[in-house]
């Protein structure tokens, strides 16, 4: 094959959208891309929510349809892993012992779920959730009165908690940590989470600790060392992710928390890039970080097609996420430094903002929480006063009849 062929490596939502930029941006060229799934690239988000209680399909959370996949003349080598890479020769070798050479490359592999220490035991009832084929068969299994156990009081734990609870199983959450989503939410949205939770009929365990296990072919209950003893029919997995580094490290490309990256997202290797939940990159600040968003693996994959193709646009804007649990959604954007000042904004019906200011009084970041999408035009909002960096006045941030636009507005006088 064309030595200047675009490859990438790994058919997720940063592989597929970057497959699409490419075209898009005019390249005519072979675009190859390489997944260990035998779907289309797809979006994650709707696996813990819509998708695993039925009110979407696969076809929905794709990236494309298969007509417009195949239009696009994208060559998708599905179900197949890349076993090694040559960057020196430029040459990919695949699992069933093909060679592929590579013009530019994208490493997209993003990552794997975190198993639980079983002891090395396996039981039918024990599943992760980070494929759509994992979602398919978790669902099968939340029928009414069906008692789920959680591990984990993440983001895709508490999700998957609140679709059982309104699929109607009987939901436990079992948390290490003190609070819920600890590691990215300030106090007082992982206690609002909390409160929310158990109204709905969640039990929650903090700072719960795993003593043993019991079952033989399915694991039918979890002892914890508070001597507490939880039944379950279901146990779900959900402690985080570890990037898929392997690949990089033994092709010897630079890495740290993830496969480390320039500002645009070049790799230590020539011609080779990253993108998405398994790159670390540098901030505005040059602190190296990786982020495992819907908004960056969207954004780095435009950006690193982009960049494949010579443009050099360096990476840029805010960061930003959002969970949702029954009718309530949480967003956050920018960064919620911890000796910041914190100023809240109140809302109606619970919601409320809380503001993050340095000590110039500029917005570094911020968090909110309302029914539905009642925070979402707020939280658009202080992504431009991030973005404007002006000094914002503390006494009309704090008055939600003050209009977040006109300080906006004010800032652009």
């Amino acid at each position: 094959m064309s030595q200047n062929a675009m490859v990438i490596v790994g058919a997720g939502h940063a592989g597929g959208r970057a497959a699409l930029t490419l075209r898009e941006a005019g390249f005519a060229g072979r675009i190859i891309l390489i997944g260990d799934e035998v779907h289309l690239p797809y979006e994650r988000p709707p696996l813990s929510k819509a998708l695993l209680k039925g009110e979407s399909t696969l076809e929905a959370c794709s990236l494309f349809s298969e007509a417009g996949f195949i239009a696009s003349g994208i060559e998708h080598l599905s179900g197949v892993r890349v076993t090694g890479i040559d960057v020196r020769e430029q040459r990919l070798t695949l699992d069933n012992g093909q060679q592929l050479e590579y013009g530019k490359l994208l490493l997209a592999m993003g990552g794997q779920s975190r198993s639980l220490d079983l002891g090395g035991r396996r039981f039918s009832n024990v599943h992760y959730l980070r494929t759509v084929d994992e979602a398919v068969g978790l669902r099968a299994r939340l029928t009414p009165g069906t008692r789920l156990l959680v591990v984990g009081g993440g983001f895709i734990g508490l999700e998957v908690a609140a679709t059982a609870r309104d699929l109607g199983c009987a939901v436990a959450v079992l948390e290490a940590g003190p609070r819920l989503a600890a590691r990215a939410l300030p106090e007082r949205l992982s206690q609002t989470l909390l409160n929310l939770h158990r109204d709905r009929g969640v039990v929650v365990h903090l700072g719960a600790r795993i003593e043993s296990i019991q079952g033989e072919e399915a694991l039918t209950a979890v002892q914890l060392a508070s001597g507490e003893c939880l039944p379950c029919d279901v146990l779900l997995v959900g402690i985080g992710m570890q990037p898929n580094l392997q690949l990089a490290k033994d092709a010897g490309l630079e890495t740290g928390s993830g496969i480390r990256v320039d500002r645009f997202l070049q790799t230590s290797a020539p011609g080779v890039f990253a993108a998405g939940d398994v790159c670390e990159f540098p901030d505005g600040e040059g602190l190296l970080q990786r982020q495992e968003t819907w908004r960056n693996a969207e954004t780095q994959g435009r950006l690193a097609a982009l960049n494949m193709l010579g443009h050099q646009q360096p990476i840029s804007g805010v960061a930003g996420f959002w969970s949702d649990h029954y009718e309530f959604a949480l967003q956050t954007v920018g960064a919620l430094e911890a000796g910041a000042q914190v100023i809240a904004r109140e809302g109606g019906d619970g919601g409320f903002v809380l503001l993050y200011l340095n000590a110039q009084q500029q917005l570094m970041g911020a968090s909110g929480w309302g029914r539905g999408n009642s925070v979402a035009k707020d939280i658009k909002l202080c992504e431009r006063l991030i973005e404007s960096q002006v000094m914002l006045p503390v006494t009309q941030l704090a008055d939600a009849n003050v209009s977040l636009k006109g300080l906006l507005r004010g800032a652009h006088v």
